[in-house]
């Protein structure tokens, strides 16, 4: 009876202390709903909604923290890969679809954001270990011999007592087996701690997905400059084919005395410039693609072709406050910055209730005896307490300290972020409108510059100009070229830009640069 009164006993503490955490929890949870969609209203007029990283704090902040303009900007974790597979002898093909999905399986910053995630299950599993029971099992067997003197025992009767006590006891042996439980029945200090790992858990996922929001940056920047790269090359060809035509009929005129030397040695000088820069431009391609293969983890040495050259897909318009109403709602880093403010403010309230009691219980139930099969006894105890803080020398006061000074950190990054997002989307329209105004001018300026080119040619096979025309206006031909290749290439950057600032990088580079099926 004895036995089964101390069980129930045991399981009564048991299940008070599991319901106590059940209510805590369900408490917080609306709480802190509450309380993110009143930050959701503060922030960016809606509610941010769920989602899962950010830069500015935390193991893997500063790796996914990164501005937008300039692929400079990034750092080198999303420039680097762990390769896979084996290189092959032929070049393959690769569109921006499959560069992307390569890179998102293996580049170093994203894989990198992926364990930092994981690390931080991890200490969220440790601060739930805080609040559930510990129990723990011990089978033991023990010999043992007592020497009852040296236990303080006076074992010296008188010579005419009837009783003799032994000075030794012993030896003799005995066995136990018990289960230990320590059940933390109420501590607010470590149930605020499990809901700020919460949050922490939160933005480290949101980091995941900011990282391949960056990823996808990286890529979008190293494919789009070896388009540029490319376009660079066969403009420079074609410019070398005409250049060579010039010089074959200088020569020529030369021979038939209708030209002068100059005119052969200005034409064969345009033409060995023109050489000289497509050897540049070459090895400025090989380069690039070198680059683009380190960040979606090609194999070492294997080489490849831009299978679709990104076609111009025009975007609508967007109003300033649409755009950034979008970005507040899907921006990871923004959320996770939230996310990081609320477990900033758990973590603080945390320290105060450090000065809390604390309401624990602990006990055991075993049996105990000469042979723990066949002749023994049930044992257990049950033990009940409340501890209170009198002095700690100030700890406490610091812990609170500290907390607040990381609380108001999150909050100034939060804002700034705000602000950082705010410049982000203003500048990709500003430069998606230019850019986009470039192309036209630049596509116009092209037409021009070739009909005075054909003037030119017309009017030295017709003798009535020299070289120096010709030479002047393929140089503007050259330049015209280059320019509507720069304002081609800016243009395809702003659409990326603008895909990161509204946070939607991975969907938006996709649907940007996707080929139009006839």
């Amino acid at each position: 009876m004895a036995n089964a009164k101390s069980t129930r006993i045991f399981l009564l503490l048991c299940t008070g202390s599991l319901l106590c955490f059940v209510q805590a929890i369900s408490g917080q949870q609306s709480a802190d709903l509450s309380r993110s969609s009143g930050a959701g209203m503060t922030g960016g007029g809606t509610s941010p909604g769920t989602g899962a990283q950010a830069g500015g704090s935390g193991s893997s902040a500063a790796a996914t923290q990164v501005s937008i303009p300039g692929v400079q900007q990034l750092t080198a974790q999303y420039q680097a890969s762990v390769p896979e597979g084996t290189a092959s002898s032929t070049p393959i093909p690769l569109s921006i679809e499959e560069a992307v999905s390569r890179g998102l399986r293996t580049n170093l910053g994203l894989l990198t954001n992926e364990q930092a995630s994981r690390e931080t299950r991890g200490q969220r599993l440790r601060a739930l270990s805080q609040l559930l029971p510990n129990v723990t099992g011990q089978v033991s067997a023990t010999e043992q011999q007592i020497n009852l003197a040296a236990q303080g025992f006076n074992v010296n009767l008188p010579p005419n007592s009837p009783f003799q006590i032994p000075k030794v006891v012993g030896p003799y042996n005995y066995e136990s087996a018990r289960a230990n439980a320590t059940l933390p029945i109420f501590n607010w200090s470590n149930i605020s701690n499990f809901r700020a790992a919460k949050q922490n858990l939160k933005a480290s996922q949101l980091d995941v997905k900011n990282a391949r929001d960056l990823v996808v940056v990286a890529v979008g920047y190293g494919y789009l400059q070896i388009i540029q790269d490319a376009a660079r090359v066969v403009a420079t060809q074609a410019e070398i084919e005409f250049d060579n035509a010039i010089f074959v009929n200088a020569s020529r005129r030369h021979e038939a005395g209708t030209a002068i030397a100059i005119d052969v040695l200005r034409s064969q000088v345009e033409l060995k410039q023109r050489q000289q820069a497509l050897v540049a431009q070459q090895n400025q391609l090989a380069k690039d693609k070198l680059l683009l293969g380190r960040t979606i983890g090609l194999p070492p040495g294997q080489d490849f072709t831009v299978a679709d050259p990104a076609p111009e897909v025009p975007l609508a318009a967007m109003p300033i406050p649409e755009a950034l109403n979008e970005a507040y709602v899907h921006r990871s880093d923004y959320k996770a910055a939230r996310a990081r403010v609320l477990a900033a403010e758990l973590s603080l309230r945390a320290s105060k209730a450090e000065r809390y009691p604390v309401l624990q219980a602990q006990g055991f139930y075993g049996a105990d005896g000469l042979q723990l099969f066949s002749n023994s006894h049930g044992v257990f105890s049950v033990t009940g307490g409340v501890t209170f803080n009198i002095f700690d020398g100030g700890r406490i006061k610091g812990d609170i300290l500290q907390s607040d000074a990381q609380l108001t950190n999150m909050r100034n990054d939060l804002s700034n972020l705000r602000g950082q997002i705010d410049y982000e989307v203003r500048s990709a329209l500003l430069d998606l409108k230019s850019a986009s105004d470039q192309v036209d001018v630049a596509k116009s300026n092209v037409t021009l510059a070739d009909q005075t080119l054909r003037q030119s040619r017309d009017r030295f096979i017709a003798g009535v100009t020299n070289t120096v025309e010709v030479v002047q206006s393929q140089q503007a031909v050259a330049d015209a070229n280059d320019n509507l290749i720069s304002a081609q290439y800016q243009l395809n950057i702003a659409k990326v830009e603008l895909a990161r600032a509204l946070g939607i990088a991975e969907e938006g580079v996709k649907n940007y640069f996707r080929r139009q099926r006839p």
